[in-house]
């Protein structure tokens, strides 16, 4: 490789990385849309792209739920009331819950890129969980819907 590919490589590879996005959600015990909340709960945000749970409230955490992520993408689980970063190198759509407060449907929904090819697995995967929910049994259908 010639030093002028090599500048033009390293130049494209700087200008993606700066166009990267870091998104912030909260972990909240009430919010615009009711008890055990993230807020926003559903994103839409590019490749490469990087979510930061914030653990605005107590005892509250981010996790993948398995079922809801895209082929090949890491899956994550925050510790309870710590932020955690995620960065999403995989295009699809990804559920999350907060674990201790599953059951009141505190969960969010990310698409990533415009690849929605797991969305239907999504879907089955959400059917089975929301039985659990003793409240806000339309939530996780509501964000699905937003995509």
């Amino acid at each position: 490789m010639n030093i002028k590919n090599f500048l033009i490589t390293v130049l494209l590879s700087y200008n993606l990385f700066t166009l990267a996005e870091n998104y912030e959600v909260k972990m909240l015990n009430q919010g615009t849309e009711g008890y055990m909340v993230f807020e926003p709960a559903v994103l839409k945000i590019n490749k490469g792209d990087t979510v930061t749970f914030k653990a605005t409230d107590a005892a509250h955490n981010s996790a993948s739920i398995k079922g809801m992520v895209p082929a090949g993408a890491e899956e994550w689980n925050g510790r309870l009331s710590q932020d955690i970063s995620v960065t999403f190198n995989v295009e699809g759509v990804y559920g999350y819950q907060c674990t201790p407060h599953m059951m009141m449907a505190m969960v969010g929904i990310i698409e990533v890129g415009e690849n929605q090819s797991n969305l239907e697995s999504v879907k089955a995967t959400a059917k089975k969980i929301k039985a659990a929910f003793v409240m806000n049994h339309e939530r996780l259908d509501e964000y699905l819907s937003q995509l």
